[in-house]
């Protein structure tokens, strides 16, 4: 570090610790960090081959020579192989040796391998013990009957029947080197159609389809539904929001009932109706009431 520190110090060439026997010039510290660290111990370690049993490292004379502790012989013991214990300590199922290339199960797995058995109850109320029984000789020698014989045949197809054709379809010979005819090629031709809706040149103000005659002379009949709807003799339109004041109106001098009418009602406000200043006052009345045997009665709270 002190010659990679040195070089912002010195002006003049000198030589890198990294590369011996080459001059440089001054480099930046980012320049002097990128080169990669020499390998020291290239030309002492020997060319790894992998799959032998040789050390990476040279193993040094007092490495040779020292004595191991108890615990290190200890823990350099292989370990025990107890396949051939496990195998003869197991029962052996039905008796069969086990196959050398596969495991023996465990109880757990021994246990649910066994079949599910039957309720007592279930064996004591079923008809068979077996789902197969023998046929009765009489049963193999019976002749059918025609009857029997009619029904044992399987249901036939319809007649018009036609199974799934295959894909893809196999199209004939006489097809691809047909030549259609005149006719099949006119009715191949796909329909034209005129549009009737609109004309092809349409102008400002002229009519999108003209009409076919001119001259047609309308019916009565058409007249009458031609005409417009009246409206009722006592309709009325919806009178003008502003309309004039006549003279009379604005020369007539109201009475005093009308004017008594125009005044507004003069209601207190709501909050000097509920602040009542003589709320909790006691009349002189009823400070001197003398009160009934009926009110002293009825003043008794009840007894419960």
């Amino acid at each position: 570090m002190e010659a990679a520190g040195g070089l912002h110090h010195t002006c003049g060439p000198h030589v890198s610790a990294y590369a011996p026997c080459m001059c440089v010039y001054p480099r930046s510290r980012i320049e002097v960090l990128a080169d990669p660290k020499p390998i020291f111990c290239q030309a002492s370690s020997p060319t790894l081959v992998w799959g032998n049993q040789e050390t990476i490292w040279t193993l040094s004379p007092g490495a040779m020579t020292a004595t191991p502790s108890a615990r290190t012989l200890h823990l350099c013991q292989p370990k025990k192989d107890f396949t051939k214990y496990g195998r003869s300590c197991r029962p052996v199922i039905g008796g069969n040796p086990l196959l050398p290339k596969y495991g023996y199960p465990s109880e757990r797995l021994l246990r649910l391998s066994e079949p599910k058995k039957f309720l007592p109850a279930y064996l004591e109320q079923r008809s068979r013990e077996t789902p197969e029984w023998p046929v009765s000789l009489a049963a193999q020698n019976y002749n059918a009957s025609k009857r029997i014989l009619q029904l044992a045949q399987p249901k036939a197809l319809h007649p018009d029947f036609m199974p799934p054709r295959e894909v893809p379809i196999q199209v004939s010979s006489l097809a691809i080197s047909a030549s259609a005819s005149a006719r099949v090629q006119k009715l191949a031709e796909p329909v034209i159609r005129e549009l009737t809706c609109c004309t092809t040149h349409t102008k400002p103000g002229v009519v999108m389809s003209p009409a076919s005659s001119r001259k047609v002379i309308a019916s009565a009949r058409t007249i009458e539904l031609s005409k417009p709807k009246q409206l009722h003799p006592k309709f009325m339109p919806a009178r003008d929001p502003e309309w004039p004041v006549t003279k009379a109106a604005r020369q007539a001098v109201a009475t005093e009932r009308i004017v008594g009418l125009a005044q507004p009602s003069s209601r207190p406000r709501q909050g000097l109706t509920a602040l009542n200043p003589d709320a909790f006052k006691v009349k002189e009345r009823a400070l001197k009431a003398v009160c009934s045997p009926r009110l002293a009665e009825l003043a008794q709270p009840i007894r419960r």
